[in-house]
């Protein structure tokens, strides 16, 4: 019989029959092109070559002897595996290796035995070490005037009026009489320079591109992402409706002390519950103007701004008065009259004083002891500039710090110590609260806020980037000017025992700042009522546009019903919020405890804006280009530390509830949030840390103790473009924990210029899957003419610099026995090789389908691992990190190793038993003996069945391949005929006859037909009954046969069984019967993870 002999050109691996196409575990749909196959068996003239596709082909001719010539893959070896050898061409080399372990001899030199290992490390010291979008117009098509607004109206003029504000009149004497006037300019120095090193970096990013809507909160947002932006722009807005808040107190506390005393609700009947009654009608009042404040500002918002140059003229009207005052009081006598008569009882009768301190009008009553020890003398309240009263010995310029119930008193005078504290009911000034240095920073740092008013002023100024700079920064040095001056003047124009009266008890229940204005206290008194009350509406004012800006971004999903207003674009249900939060700051009643609680919003806002300037500064970013060119990055990190500062220093734990409460927003939105992505600084530097630490893995291989599996998880999409196994991805994510890389990647068999809405359909496909199964990695898409092309690709080029994958995982082959194309399990060992010659480690999951989801943790169970060559470690990691994984925890370890006859399996589970205790793993240790044995009938008849079936489908897929060159051919010659041109002699040409003569005609066809018929004649049949199953190819079958037994004999219940993967042989024709020897090693076990290690250690016993 006539036979073919296929003599394979060194061309490329994809040209070889049956190494081609897709791979149902790994690539995507296939294209549905046909492939070119070898012919059927014929005799062929060598001057008649085969049709299309096949070149590279020599043939016999019709006489010659079959020859079977073994295909050398270029690996060096030579060793006859063809599955036509019989035995009679086969080595007898069981004293080389060992005939329970010949799955694995080939690898016996890389790979060695167990024993042999355990054998090695004897003390356990020779391990290996180391082996979008722009931003869109919120008003598209509303008409507006053209901006007009200049530096001094748009800018400096309402930053005047947010920065000066209740703190001014009501608290600067008090702090300046407690800390002393060189403290005081310290918390005011520091204070103001924190305002002036925001302003730059503020202008900084103000100047570098528009600034809409939102202010602080839009610049933090775009300039440090979406995270920072909400959580500080949140923190900001608090900060705001708690100035509204303290702003209502203010007003409050100016109206009941100092304008109409007679208004209060709640009067208390004794000195002791006098506290509590104002408070309440603090409580009262202040709750009635936030009413009427929000209902102004909801009818709208143009008659707050109407008021707004009122409430302005009042400020400066006021802070002129003072330095009028002070200039006066240098030439005027500073004695304030006195509320009582202080001239000295005669011995005859009594005076009004008498009675305040004593029980009766007679000379012998009964008086408190302090007012019996102390001579009673009068002294000027208001010394004026002239007197000195700043350079004295017990003067103004040191601290006197307070503890809550002391009685104020004048330090250079001798006071004697009564054994019984003064009480309340005696006309004594005492202390309110206990004083220190950071109490009165966290109360004065509110007065130097309200720097951000010309920012968000930036949509109505005629030039923006040129005015918010000068205009916030020319503010600034104004009130730190006004604010220095004032310090010094009050001290050297007020008595320090006056300074320290905080609510004026000493001059008659005067405004103590109102008694050194000109012309009248009650300049000071109405100014400062009204200043407060309009910055009070400019709080209620902007705090809701603050909280509609963040809503309308949409990051912070249960906001965005306050990004609805009314038709005009009033904030309603944002103004509703606002209203309803600085109640609860009202509530609280005491001026001095909500300063510090605005304090600490304002701060970590200045706090992140510095930061945002530092980080765009330090990062380069090419958009980074401010028309500001005076700021620096030393500046910016200044201006962080001493917000950071100045938060602790002022309250501590105000300062943590309120990181507290960023970070949980910043949470928040990183988990629920939307998606955004504004070109942030963030962004920028999570880019260069990436590089800087890819750069520094580039620097060496990982450390064994640091090594972990960085997986590349190969999967394939079916023809609706769905993941066909996502358990691969639920067992990807147990094994990994959120921990390392992963990379998702699949293959799309095409066209890359055709196919490319394809494959971004099919990245999309993975990304869900990946969010489905909750796998954090990255996702890839490859598109090749040939699966096996692509998955090599990828296997080469995933990953960067150090961080690459170091193991890949992949399905196993389904139904491979059934399908008539083989090249599903030929790319499945040709990605073994891959793999292999790639040095990563390689995990095939067998019947995946089986394997528990993220939602089904395993019952009580064993993983259990047969350890039978050693492959750096890899068997006894995968166990230790899948009982990370809650799915897995509660299964216990068992490992299994194999001993041959010559091994000692009693020292063997010894030595094993240490090495498992050095490296800190719990497991049960067995060693099993596997006695050499003859091969078993069943064997020999498995192994010839094998053979049969290959011989078999072999000629199966020749004679398909016939029937369809059967379709084509007559098809062909039709075509040829209609083509030939007739000359009109009745011949044709030499070129005609040329083709005629290499034209497939029906005579041939047929011919061809009868004579490669294969198994469809008994010539076929004998040929398949006469073969004897390769020597190799049973020695194998051997051992696949005994491994499983022992595999299933002990480990049929376990959860999992992991098991050296062999790999495939180095002489491509056996790699069908390489599939059946996997088939029959997992035989009859319901979960298999197949190991292959990638040559280096994994695991070590060193700390």
């Amino acid at each position: 019989m006539a036979s073919v002999r296929f003599t394979v050109t060194p061309t490329k691996a994809e040209d070889l029959p049956g190494l081609s196409d897709t791979s149902p575990d790994i690539s995507s749909r296939s294209s549905g092109r046909g492939h070119v196959r070898f012919g059927s068996r014929e005799s062929v003239n060598r001057s008649e070559p085969l049709s299309e596709g096949s070149g590279g082909l020599t043939t016999t001719g019709e006489n010659e002897t079959p020859d079977r010539t073994n295909t050398d893959q270029g690996d060096g070896n030579a060793k006859m595996s063809n599955v036509y050898i019989n035995n009679s061409h086969g080595v007898d080399d069981d004293d080389f290796y060992d005939r329970n372990l010949a799955l694995f001899e080939e690898e016996m030199d890389t790979r060695p035995k167990v024993s042999s290992l355990l054998n090695r490390l004897a003390n356990y010291t020779n391990l290996t070490q180391g082996a979008r979008e722009h931003e869109e117009a919120e008003s598209i098509g509303e008409k507006r005037k053209s901006p007009q607004m200049g530096t001094f109206m748009g800018v400096y003029l309402p930053c005047l009026q947010n920065i000066f504000g209740v703190i001014l009149f009501l608290r600067l004497t008090w702090v300046v009489g407690t800390a002393g006037v060189l403290q005081a300019l310290c918390i005011v120095f520091i204070c103001c320079c924190c305002t002036l090193l925001t302003a730059i970096s503020m202008s900084a990013i103000a100047t570098n591109g528009v600034v809409p809507a939102g202010g602080s909160y839009f610049m933090i947002s775009r300039s440090l992402g979406p995270e920072f932006g909400g959580a500080v722009g949140l923190c900001f807005y608090l900060g705001t409706t708690f100035a509204g808040a303290m702003y209502i107190l203010g007003a409050i506390e100016i109206l009941l002390m100092y304008i109409a005393p007679w208004a209060a609700i709640f009067v208390s009947g004794s000195p002791d519950g006098e506290g509590a009654a104002m408070l309440n009608n603090m409580r009262v009042y202040g709750s009635i103007f936030l009413l009427l404040m929000a209902l102004l500002v909801f009818v709208g918002v143009k008659y707050v701004n109407k008021l707004a140059s009122v409430f302005l003229a009042c400020v400066i009207i006021s802070i002129l008065s003072i330095y009028t005052g002070a200039l006066v009081s240098a030439f005027r006598n500073g004695t304030v009259p006195s509320t009582f008569d202080l001239s000295l009882p005669s011995s005859e009768a009594t005076t009004t004083l008498w009675l305040q301190f004593c029980e009766g009008p007679d000379l012998n009553a009964s008086c408190d002891y302090y007012f019996n020890l102390s001579n009673i003398s009068e002294i000027p309240g208001i010394p004026g500039l002239s007197s000195g009263v700043i350079t004295g010995t017990f003067s103004n310029i040191w601290s006197v710090y307070l503890s809550k119930g002391d009685v104020l008193e004048k330090g250079s005078l001798p006071s004697p110590r009564p054994v019984h504290p003064p009480t309340n009911r005696l006309p004594y000034v005492f202390a309110d609260i206990t004083t220190s240095f950071t109490l009165l920073v966290g109360i004065f740092f509110p007065s130097v806020t309200g720097i951000m008013a010309g920012s968000n002023r930036s949509g109505d100024l005629k030039d923006a980037q040129r005015s918010i700079p000068i205009g916030t920064i020319m503010a600034i040095l104004t009130t730190s000017l006004v604010y220095l001056s004032s310090v010094v003047l009050f001290g050297a124009c007020i008595e320090g025992v006056v300074l320290r009266d905080k609510f004026g008890d000493s001059v008659k229940g005067n405004l103590v700042v109102g008694t050194l204005s000109w012309p009248s206290p009650w300049v000071i008194v109405i100014g400062s009522f009204f200043s407060t009350c309009g910055a009070g509406l400019q709080s209620l004012t902007g705090a809701p546009r603050l909280l509609q800006a963040i809503a309308k971004d949409n990051i912070i999903p249960f906001l965005r019903v306050f990004g609805h207003g009314k038709a005009n674009g009033e904030p309603t249900w944002a103004l509703l919020l606002t209203a309803l939060i600085a109640e609860l700051g009202i509530l609280i009643a005491s001026l001095d405890l909500v300063a510090p609680i605005l304090s600490m919003f304002f701060l970590m806002c200045y706090l992140f804006v510095n930061l945002a300037c530092a980080l765009q500064t330090l990062l380069r970013t090419p958009n980074w280009r401010p028309r500001f060119s005076y700021y620096h990055w030393t500046l910016s990190f200044l201006g962080m530390i001493i917000c950071l500062a100045l938060m602790f220093i002022s309250s501590w734990y105000y300062a943590i509830v309120a990181i507290v409460i960023a970070g949980m927003i910043y949470k928040y939105i990183e988990y629920h949030g939307a998606e955004k992505e504004w070109g942030d600084g963030i962004r920028g530097l999570s880019l260069s840390a990436a590089r800087y630490a890819l750069l520094r893995l580039e620097e060496g291989p990982p450390h064994t103790k640091n090594w972990r599996p960085q997986l590349l998880v190969l999967l394939k999409l079916d023809e609706d473009a769905y993941v066909k196994s996502p358990r691969l991805l639920t067992f990807a994510s147990q094994l990994k924990a959120g921990k390392g890389l992963t990379i998702v990647g699949t293959v799309i068999t095409g066209n890359y210029l055709h196919s490319y809405g394809e494959a971004l359909a099919a990245e999309q496909t993975l990304k869900h899957q990946m969010d489905k199964e909750k796998v954090k990695g990255f996702c890839q898409c490859i598109v090749a003419n040939k699966a096996r092309e692509g998955i090599s690709h990828m296997i080469q080029s995933s990953g960067l610099g150090g961080m690459r994958h170091n193991t890949v995982v992949m399905g196993w082959p389904l139904a491979w026995r059934q399908s008539e194309d083989p090249q599903s399990w030929k790319t499945f060992i040709n990605t073994v090789r891959v793999t292999t010659a790639a040095h990563l480690a390689l995990l095939v999951p067998k019947n995946i389908s089986l394997f528990p989801g993220n939602s089904e943790p395993c019952a009580e169970g064993y993983i259990d691992v047969w350890w039978i060559v050693h492959d750096g470690g890899m068997l006894m990691l995968l166990p230790f990190l899948l009982r990370q994984h809650k799915v897995w925890r509660k299964c216990a370890m068992r490992i299994f190793t194999v001993a041959q006859m010559e091994d000692n399996s009693i020292q063997m589970k010894k030595d094993l038993a240490t090495f498992l205790y050095h490296l800190r793993i719990e497991a049960d240790v067995e060693v099993v003996e596997m006695h050499n044995s003859d091969i078993s009938a069943y064997t020999y008849e498995r192994t010839l069945m094998m053979e049969q079936r290959s011989q078999m489908l072999r000629q199966m897929r020749l004679s398909k391949s016939d029937r369809e060159k059967e379709v084509r051919r007559p098809q062909q010659v039709c075509l040829f005929h209609s083509s030939v041109s007739i000359r009109a002699d009745g011949g044709m040409s030499a070129s005609e006859n040329r083709r005629v003569h290499m034209t497939w005609t029906k005579e041939k066809a047929l011919q061809y037909r009868a004579t490669h018929s294969g198994c469809s004649t008994p010539e076929g049949f004998r040929d398949m009954l006469s073969i004897r199953p390769d020597h190799s190819n049973v020695r194998r079958m051997h051992t696949a046969v005994k491994l499983n037994e022992v595999i299933v004999n002990k480990s049929h219940d376990a959860r999992l069984v992991l098991l050296n993967m062999p790999g495939p042989p180095r002489n491509p024709a056996g790699d069908e019967n390489y599939m059946e020897f996997l088939e029959v090693l997992t035989e009859g076990l319901e979960r298999v993870l197949l190991v292959r290690g990638g040559g280096s250690e994994v695991i070590t016993i060193y700390s």
